[in-house]
């Protein structure tokens, strides 16, 4: 392909799935071949509907995708599908590609060596950590070695290691990039611009600079809008202030006071509608089970792994209420997994005092039921059917009636997260297990989050990547596992 050259058109391109959820709506955007493009928005805005869009997936409603010949296309989607955690890394690899792949190895030891991960290519997917399935899916798109790569949430599960992997790699790949990603220092890293999803007009909005410099940008011209529109209602004041005068004054004033009432009516027209900001979830608290009193869970043991194998450590832990532990150490070493652990009580070496209510939220979401509604999910952690207590903290984390109803597996991975976190305020609990609680989420609700986390009154155990966000909440203790 010639360099420069634009290679992804869409030219009026609007989509919807159904009446109640319309995406985009008559969009334009050109791409240029090796530029690099971060794509942001709202949680539920459609960003994953625009790369479904790109490679196929989905079809337009109206409006036309234009392509460059013989463009490859390939994505790193957000998760690993669940009915693949039984494949080894080879049928894993095998099934990027349409026909059989002869020599295989080569091209999967290629693309391990530069998400920086070694591994037997007999082990299963299920096998491997969050942070380890992050980096095969960002080799899964790359050993098809395509034109147009597109990422989707690739830093969620990675440690700061995989994350600086990640992006000098990404500084210095040559072809055309587009990544969906609420993390807007590793996006400023190597972006030359950002492509803006508008959830309230549906409309994409290219800019030039990083998130940094569109945020302000939007922000200049939002007050421009403003000071026009305040000129424009102070002069149909003015005329129709001058219409009622000149309308009581009779003959040949009435006429005049029509055309000052028409005048009015042509500027009320032409007020500019000032764009709406991306809703926030609302302040919010997650009640801790009252009853609880005393030790509420004891840890004597836990299990790691090392060098490929598990190893067991000893350990004299207990938290109370107010008591929060932050759980460190690099991909693999077996963090989820000691969560899973303490969440379900089957630890060996871990006791959860009877009768507290365990809230666990966990990275992929599996605890939601993805065949229930949103409503269902919500009503079964409460004790009672108090509707309205139900409603009101749905609103809070911007659950609509456009949605509420609507399937857990069809919601976006950004609103799977804020349906566990309205699970979590409706149900009380007496000990929060947190596993990643920042991935997928919208960079603008994280501060809100993390006040959350700061005030709970229970014991909480805690594992995140993102030290910023970690910064924001009072953390009592510290378990590093690779110590």
């Amino acid at each position: 392909m010639a360099g420069n050259e634009s290679i992804l058109k869409f030219n009026n391109v609007s989509f919807d799935y159904g009446p109640k959820r319309p995406i985009l709506d008559e969009v334009d955007f050109s791409l240029r071949q090796g530029s690099k493009f971060a794509l942001m928005g709202q949680n539920g805005a459609g960003k994953s509907t625009i790369f479904k869009l790109i490679t196929g997936e989905l079809e337009p409603e109206t409006g036309t995708i234009n392509k460059a010949t013989r463009l490859k296309v390939s994505t790193a989607k957000q998760v690993i599908k669940r009915s693949q955690f039984d494949w080894t890394i080879r049928e894993f690899f095998q099934n990027c590609f349409e026909d059989k792949v002869y020599d295989l190895d080569p091209k999967i030891e290629a693309v391990l060596e530069v998400v920086n991960l070694e591994t037997d290519f007999t082990k299963v997917i299920k096998d491997f950590s969050g942070g380890q399935q992050a980096r095969l899916l960002l080799a899964s798109a790359l050993i098809q070695n395509p034109d147009l790569l597109l990422l989707d949430e690739p830093t969620n599960n990675l440690d700061q290691a995989g994350i600086d992997h990640l992006t000098k790699f990404l500084i210095d790949y040559k072809k055309t990039c587009i990544v969906i990603s609420h993390d807007a220092e590793f996006l400023n890293a190597f972006t030359e611009g950002v492509f803006y999803l508008d959830v309230f007009t549906r409309q994409l909005e290219q800019y030039v600079g990083n998130y940094y410099d569109v945020v302000a940008e939007i922000a200049v011209r939002v007050e421009k809008e403003k000071r026009k529109n305040a000129q424009m209602n102070k002069k149909i004041q003015g005329n129709k202030d001058k219409a009622n005068f000149f309308a009581n004054k009779g003959g040949q004033m009435r006429l005049l006071a029509k055309k000052m009432r028409e005048e009015a009516e042509e500027l009320e027209e032409n007020k500019v509608e000032v764009r709406r900001e991306d809703k926030t979830i609302r302040p919010f608290k997650i009640p801790f089970q009252d009853e609880v009193v005393g030790e509420i869970i004891n840890i004597s043991s836990y299990s790691v792994m090392k060098n490929n194998k598990q190893e067991v450590k000893n350990i004299k832990l207990s938290l109370k209420r107010n008591q929060h532990l932050l759980l460190a150490g690099p991909n693999g070493i077996g963090k989820s997994t000691l969560l899973e652990s303490l969440a379900l009580g089957t630890s060996a070496g871990a006791k959860i005092t009877e009768g507290v209510k365990v809230g666990y939220y966990r990275q992929d979401f599996s605890t939601l039921d993805f065949n229930s509604t949103v409503y269902d999910s919500l009503l079964s952690v409460l004790n009672n059917h108090d509707e309205e207590r139900l409603r009101s903290v749905a609103a809070n984390f911007l659950i609509t009636q456009d949605f509420i109803h609507s399937r857990i597996g069809d919601l976006s991975e950004g609103q799977k997260g804020l349906v566990a976190f309205a699970q979590l305020v409706l149900l009380k609990p007496g000990l929060l297990i947190l596993d990643e609680p920042t991935n997928h989420i919208n960079f603008r609700h994280l501060p809100i989050i993390a006040k959350a986390l700061d005030a709970y009154e229970g014991p909480m155990i805690l594992v995140s990547h993102v030290p910023e966000f970690v910064a924001q909440i009072r953390i009592d203790e510290i378990l590093d596992l690779a110590k």
